[in-house]
This record gives C-alpha cells, structure tokens and sequence, in this order.
C-alpha cells in the first residue's frame, strides 16, 4: 500500500467532513484534546444552514476554546458529557447540554453497551511512516470508539504528540481527515499559595520511598507533587499526566523501577498541562497511554504496593460522604477517577487514599467540613469507600472509624473558626456519643 497516495485520496476540508456527517448521528470524541474543533465548528455551521439537521456530540473535559452552542445552531446540537470542563458546565447548567453519570473507568464499556456510535471524530498526530496516526494526548476510550464507529474522521495537527502505546488509527481505517495546525490548548502549573504547600506536605510526610502515585488537578495536587522531590524510586501509575509528573521524573524522584507491573514505565490514560509537557511525552518510550478501563480498574491499581491516591474535593459530611462535582445541584464536572483510585489504593498493600481541600470557602465564611452535604450535592466518594480526609490543619482517618470517631477526627481538622460550631450540630444530632 502506498500511504501518501491513500494520504491524498483521504484529506479534504472540515466543511467537507461536515457534509459526510447525517441528521441523526451520535459524534463521538475521546477526552480534553481529543476534541476535533475545526470538525465540530463545521458541523455548528451546518446545524445553523439546515433546520432538519441534528446530531448527539458526546464530549469529556472540554478545553477547546468553544461555544457548544451558537444562537443559530441551538437545539439541534445535543450535547452530552462524561465530564465537563467550563464550557460543557454552562451549557449543563443553563439547560443547553446533558451529562452522562458514570465512572472514568466504566466510559470504554458504556460506549460498547449503550451508544451508537457512527462517527468518531479526534485530533491526532501527522501520520508516520507506516500510515499510523497517534491519538497523542488522549487514550482513554478511544480504543472502544475506534473498534465500534462506522465512520472514522480525523484532524491532523503537527502539534499533536506522538505517543507510541496510544491508540494507533491506520489511513485505511479512516474515512476522511483534514489538517489543522492550530497550538493546543495548555493548562499550565499552578502556582501553590500557603494553604495548597501545607497540604501537600502534610500528604508528601505519608508518601514512602518506592510508593506508586496518582495525582489529580489542581492545586493542591501539584503541591504535592513539588513536596515529592526529594523522594526516591516512586513510581506514576495515574489517570492524568501532569507537569508536576515531569518534574518528578527529570530530577529523578520517580523512576517506576519499583512498579510490579509496567517496570520503568509511567502509566496514564490522558495527558494535560503545558507546552513543555507535551514535548516531554512526544515519542517517548518512558510513557504508555492506555485504556482508562485497565489504567483506573481498582484491580489494576492495587497491585501496587504503598499506592497513594490524592484527589480534591468541594465538601465531606461527618458521614465521610464527599463531594467533589457540584454545588448543590448546579453541576461542575463529574465522578471522573476519584472513586476508582480511592477503590484501588485503599486495597493495595500499605495503599492509602488522601482527599484533599482548603478547610475553608468564599474567603473563610464557609466551612467545607459539614454536618451534612449542601442539599442537592452528588456524593462522589461514599461514606464506605473514604480512607483520609486532609485540610491544611491535618489529616482525618475516616476508614474503620465510627461515625463518633470520624466527626471527631474532622472537627479537629476543620478551620478553628468552625470548631466549636460544628461540635455543637454534632452534639445536637446525638452523633458524638
């Protein structure tokens, strides 16, 4: 087969793309780069040209700079997310977009189960010399979209990684594709203030030596990752790839050389952050994107030993129930990993589960440790699966505690100005006994 020529037979303009997809469709495109924008916009704009078209647009952890729906296209774009960025959440919020309630580790299967797919669609890396395409940056459930689309449609962008265990698509699979070579869209490092630095090294002090990680997003979890350079042998076993990641391992604290499984190399699903981290994992030996349903199985986790597990979260009750996806029913993002990680550490050998938070809101007038969950909240982390609750005061072991135990451990976590009121709910509801 002579690639280029199939090459050329198969590159054609968004717009054009745009015509091949049909009223009735359902899109699909992997997580936070995966999203095809110059696809997307085209078929925006064919929705605003033609008011018999519609089509259901299945998204995760959007990061395109993007409106999901323009004026003119409104109603006849579905849009439904497995986990909402910024854009998606306003959507959700005003009425304009749906949310899908699930586990990260359980997408590859409900796609397979439950939705049609007729067209994947996802940015990836210029084809290589074999006719292969890189997913790059996003592996998660890619693999399970590519085996069950109908059709195949591609944008290539040379600033796409070329990740070597990622989903590799071959130029015969793929309907059509089009280049568009615009910078992708960066979250860069955080920088940590006071509260995020006391946390993450409160949670570094109960890190060992040779101990395998998972780090979430945000601040706090890049704190901790900056309190672990002066650890030695950890291994990276996480859904995300970070900055803080790559630190870790350019100054030599992470080595996966401990690791039982994927020795000496660091396993993740997605990567997201700056340009200097997408350089870092392009061609690179060291990293293997795989599928989210084997990176985020507990089962696969807690074959690690010493695993550690760190995630944020908005609010936990005296119950230990946490929530980290809404605001009482107005919805931020979604279960994501952290129910699969806290599940998978806490049945690792020495494993042990950390979620995280500033003990305090809007400026210390709200207490994120509660007597019970702001009404409407989502419970992420059940009461039965929380390990240790941590805020910039210490650290709370919720598991194999009573509810006595586990309000009192919380109290004494809780910012000062708080303590005393919230001994007395808990006196008062006959819980501290």
């Amino acid at each position: 087969m002579n690639f280029s020529e199939v090459y050329k037979s198969k590159i054609t303009t968004s717009d054009k793309i745009a015509g091949q997809i049909k009223s009735g469709w359902n899109c699909c495109t992997d997580i936070a780069l995966a999203y095809p924008g110059g696809i997307i916009e085209a078929v925006k704009a064919k929705a605003a040209a033609d008011d018999k078209f519609f089509i259901n647009i299945y998204t995760m952890l959007d990061v395109y700079p993007m409106n999901l729906c323009s004026e003119s296209s409104e109603g006849r774009l579905s849009w439904i997310s497995w986990f909402s960025g910024g854009n998606a959440r306003k959507a959700v919020n005003e009425g304009r977009a749906d949310i899908m309630p699930c586990y990260y580790r359980d997408i590859p299967g409900l796609y397979i189960d439950y939705v049609d797919i007729d067209a994947y669609c996802a940015v990836v890396s210029p084809m290589d010399k074999h006719g292969y395409f890189s997913t790059g940056c996003s592996g998660s459930s890619s693999f399970s979209m590519i085996r069950k689309a109908r059709f195949i449609y591609l944008e290539v962008n040379e600033h796409m990684p070329r990740t070597l265990n990622a989903p590799q698509i071959h130029i015969s699979q793929v309907t059509a594709f089009h280049e568009n070579n615009y910078e992708l869209s960066v979250l860069e490092p955080t920088k940590p203030d006071d509260i995020s630095i006391t946390i993450g090294n409160l949670i570094a002090d109960e890190v060992p030596n040779g101990a395998t990680i998972q780090l979430g997003i945000g601040a706090i979890p890049d704190a901790v990752g900056m309190a672990l350079k002066s650890k030695h042998d950890l291994g990276i076993h996480s859904e995300m790839f970070t900055d803080s990641m790559v630190e870790l391992l350019e100054c030599g604290a992470a080595n996966n050389n401990s690791k039982p499984i994927h020795r000496g190399r660091t396993v993740i699903t997605f990567a997201l952050g700056s340009k200097r981290m997408y350089n870092y994992i392009d061609d690179n030996p060291g990293i293997e994107v795989l599928p989210v349903d084997y990176v985020n199985n507990p089962a696969t986790i807690a074959q690690h030993p010493d695993f550690r597990s760190i995630n944020a979260a908005l609010e936990v009750d005296f119950f230990g129930q946490v929530c980290a996806e809404s605001i009482g029913t107005r919805h931020l993002s979604g279960t994501g990993g952290q129910v699969d990680f806290v599940r998978g550490a806490v049945q690792s050998k020495g494993g042990k589960s950390f979620i995280a938070f500033p003990s305090t809101a809007k400026n210390g007038t709200i207490s994120r440790i509660t007597p019970t969950l702001s009404p409407g909240a989502i419970v992420t982390t059940s009461k039965n699966d929380v390990d240790y609750i941590v805020t910039e005061y210490g650290i709370a072991k919720l598991r194999g505690r009573t509810l006595s135990q586990r309000t009192k451990a919380l109290i004494l976590i809780a910012h000062p100005d708080f303590r005393d009121q919230l001994t007395f709910m808990a006196r008062k509801s006959n819980i501290i006994v």
